[in-house]
C-alpha cells in the first residue's frame, strides 16, 4: 500500500542540517521517507543515508521507492533511541546530520488497523510496530488504576478533564471491557463537558495522544535518541527535530538549551520554526508541528 502521509517542515528542516557530498545523514523517524527521499534527491546519491523505523510498513514502503533511486541508504527496522547499536552494526562512527521526526504518520493513521485513530473502530492497541507488544492501549484501561490512567493522560497531554476521563474508564469496564477505539470513545464522551464537545480539537484528541505516547514509551525513546544522538554527532554536524506537542517540545528545548549554556552546541533558530500558512492550508495536521535546530561546536 502506498503512502498518504504528507512530509511536514519538509524543505525547512533538509536545508536546516546543512548537508554537504560525502554526509552521512540518520533519519530516526523514516516514516513516509518523505524527508530522506528529498536528501537522496538533492544530492543524487551523495549522502549516505541511515534510516530507521518501528512500523514494518513503512519499511516496505521506503525501501519500494528506493529501488528506483541511486540512494546508498541502510533503513533498519528498530527504534531511533538505539541509534548507538544501529550505527555499530554498519560500521559507522560519527554522523554529520540527525533529524528526528516525532509526528505520528497518517499511514498508521489510516491505514495500520492498530487504533491510533478515533475516527476509525479498531482494535485499541496503539503500537507502532506489527508485532505483539508487551502493553497495548487496550491492557492500560482495562487493568491500570485510576490514578496511573489520569496521571499519564494529563502528564502525556496536558488534557484538564484526565481525573474525570480515568473515572469514567474505571467504571466503564466493571461493565465490559473497552476493547476498540470506539468504545474508548463513549466513554471519554460521558466524561467530559458539552462545551469541550463543541470544540474545534476533537474531545478525544489528547486522551488517544497520551495513551499512544505511553504505549510506545516515546519520551523516554526521545530522551535517550536525543542524548545518544548528540554524542555520536560530528563537530560541525546539526540535529533537527520536529515535535508536536508540548510535552516533546519542551524535552527537545531544554536539551538543545542546556548544550548552548554548556558552549558545545549552538542553537540555529531560536524560537521554532512553524509551517507556513500555505502548508497548513493544504495539510492541516501539520498545524502545530515546531522544528528545532542546533551545531554542534
Amino acid at each position: 500500500m502506498d503512502t498518504v502521509h504528507k512530509t511536514v517542515l519538509l524543505n525547512e528542516a533538509i536545508d536546516g542540517l546543512n548537508l554537504k557530498a560525502g554526509s552521512i545523514y540518520f533519519d530516526g523517524t523514516l516514516g513516509g521517507a518523505g524527508h530522506l527521499l528529498k536528501v537522496c534527491s538533492d544530492f543524487n546519491g551523495k549522502v549516505r543515508v541511515v534510516a530507521t523505523d518501528r512500523d514494518e510498513g513503512a519499511i516496505r514502503r521506503a525501501q519500494e521507492k528506493l529501488v528506483k533511486t541511486n540512494c546508498k541508504n541502510d533503513i533498519v527496522n528498530s527504534d531511533y533511541r538505539n541509534i548507538d547499536t544501529v550505527l555499530k552494526n554498519l560500521n559507522i562512527e560519527k554522523v554529520d546530520a540527525i533529524l528526528i521526526d516525532l509526528g505520528l504518520s497518517t499511514d498508521q493513521l489510516v491505514n495500520s488497523g492498530r487504533g491510533f485513530s478515533f475516527k476509525n473502530n479498531e482494535p485499541l492497541l496503539m503500537t507502532f510496530s506489527e508485532k505483539e507488544e508487551r502493553v497495548t492501549a487496550e491492557i492500560i484501561v482495562n487493568n491500570w488504576s485510576e490514578e496511573n490512567i489520569a496521571n499519564i493522560i494529563y502528564a502525556y497531554s496536558d488534557e484538564k478533564f484526565s481525573r474525570k476521563i480515568a473515572k469514567a474508564i474505571v467504571e466503564a469496564r466493571k461493565i465490559k471491557p473497552i476493547k476498540t477505539t470506539y468504545d474508548l470513545v463513549e466513554v471519554v464522551s460521558g466524561a467530559v463537558p458539552g462545551f469541550y464537545k463543541r470544540g474545534k480539537i476533537h474531545f478525544a484528541t489528547k486522551t488517544f495522544q497520551a495513551l499512544r505516547i505511553c504505549v510506545n514509551d516515546e519520551i523516554t525513546a526521545l530522551k535517550d535518541g536525543m542524548q545518544k544522538g548528540w554524542e555520536l554527532l560530528n563537530k560541525g554536524g546539526r540535529m533537527a527535530i520536529i515535535s508536536f506537542h508540548s510535552v516533546e517540545d519542551r524535552e527537545v528545548k531544554n536539551l538543545f538549551r542546556d548544550r548552548s549554556k554548556e558552549r558545545v552546541g549552538k542553537l540555529i533558530n531560536k524560537k521554532p520554526i512553524t509551517p507556513s500558512p500555505k502548508e497548513v492550508y493544504e495539510n492541516p495536521a501539520s498545524r502545530s508541528a515546531k522544528l528545532r535546530i542546533i551545531e554542534k561546536i
